[in-house]
């Protein structure tokens, strides 16, 4: 994963956030907290890791399809955004 190298801190702050909203769950699980509030956890805890997958992705899209020399007019340029776009709309 190391189209990621430049956004690690990023993706890595994301995860440990995400790692505590799972612990979260767990633990009102385990304290018999009422569903309503375990399912908006999960919830919560869903949206963390689509935002998660919609980073990797355009950090995969931006490293692997565009080109660095080309310009923001450039039609593979504004087809990769579009497709930014669409992820981060569909994913968060």
């Amino acid at each position: 994963m190391a189209h990621v190298a430049a956004e690690k801190q990023k993706l890595l702050n994301r995860i440990k956030r995400l790692k505590g909203q799972v612990a979260a769950i767990e633990r009102a699980i385990e304290a018999d907290t009422e569903c309503a509030r375990v399912l908006q956890q999960a919830t919560a805890c869903r949206g963390a890791l689509d935002g998660f997958i919609a980073e990797v992705i355009e950090d995969h899209i931006r490293e692997h399809m565009l080109d660095p020399a080309a310009t923001s007019d450039d039609p593979r340029t504004q087809a990769a955004e579009e497709l930014v776009a669409i992820v981060h709309a569909y994913l968060t």
